[in-house]
């Protein structure tokens, strides 16, 4: 019989080998060429969704990469609007684990020399889109790792390019191709410099601060603004104080509250939005269409005890 001791010991021999394989072993880990089991693509585009564009795409998608979960960001991105585009990316691509691949098609310049690229962040996301300023936001925030011109024809629809729909054509594939292989390198060359999008943001000044309406958040009609909730919260407001403001250079007093039911039904307030921006809105109901308010549009917010003066 075996002694109890020298048990114990081939019982841990085992375990620790098993453990170290597990360990060391990176089956689990994207590997160029290889495919990868359920790989995610989400898409966001301006194509709307009284046409058939988006189907198109996502049919393009399953032919080549089946397996693929295809989520949506939206289709009813403000069309031609790179900022807007560029806004929703920006607030939604926190929530997606590295080696996403995101499909984001806003092209007013399609057809034209503007480049097809796919752009890597430093969070690991990949961004299949065109180059005109799209992805600035987010790699101002994660960080560019590479970027490369989509020049690979293989990856590319296997049938005439069109000249105005590189949706379907160019950046559907190569998403797919991307999101099945995780071969970023097949894309084609690296190039060293983007297209940059320069918004407006918000001013801050002695007396107060400066900014843009840059978006109503529908369905419910709040107006979007680019003054960061920390920088309001500078000029001293606090919970329940009337505000005292300018939208489109007219008057407007409004109470700063936490949250909509901290005023009366169809009254309207001030907040910090779920994203830190400030926010205007009317308890179930709509500030844009109340008040004929919509972007593009401005704001200023006096510092507290700071005299209000019509601009």
């Amino acid at each position: 019989m075996i002694p109890r001791v020298a048990l114990s010991l081939l019982a841990f021999v085992f375990l620790a080998g098993a453990c170290s394989k597990f360990l060391t072993d990176k089956s689990a880990e994207p590997v160029p060429g290889q495919a990868i089991p359920h790989p995610t693509i989400v898409f966001i585009s301006d194509f709307g969704v009284a046409n058939d564009a988006v189907a198109i795409c996502k049919a393009v998608i399953v032919g080549i990469a089946p397996d693929a979960r295809i989520m949506d960001i939206t289709h009813q991105v403000t069309p031609y609007s790179i900022e807007e585009g560029a806004r929703f990316l920006l607030g939604v691509t926190p929530y997606y684990p590295s080696g996403t691949v995101f499909l984001a098609v806003v092209d007013p310049g399609v057809g034209t020399t503007r480049k097809a690229v796919v752009v890597k962040t430093k969070k690991g996301q990949y961004f299949v889109l065109p180059d005109n300023g799209l992805i600035t936001p987010v790699v101002d925030r994660d960080g560019l790792d590479s970027a490369r011109e989509i020049t690979n024809t293989d990856w590319m629809i296997q049938s005439p390019i069109s000249s105005t729909f590189h949706g379907r054509d160019i950046f559907s594939p190569v998403a797919a191709h991307l999101a099945a292989s995780g071969d970023f390198s097949l894309v084609g060359p690296e190039i060293s410099q983007l297209v940059r999008l320069n918004p407006k943001t918000a001013v801050i000044a002695d007396n107060g601060i400066s900014g843009d309406l840059i978006g109503v958040d529908d369905p419910f009609g709040s107006l979007i603004t680019d003054i960061p909730g920390d920088e309001f919260k500078k000029l001293a407001y606090r919970l329940g104080d009337k505000v005292p403001l300018l939208i489109d250079k007219k008057p407007v007093i409004l109470p700063y509250v936490k949250t909509f039911m901290d005023v009366a039904v169809g009254d309207p307030l001030l907040y910090v939005d779920s994203r830190g921006r400030v926010g205007i809105a009317v308890n179930q109901g709509s500030y844009s269409k109340q008040f004929e308010v919509a972007p593009p549009g401005t704001i200023f917010i006096p510092r507290k005890g700071v005299a209000l003066k019509s601009k």
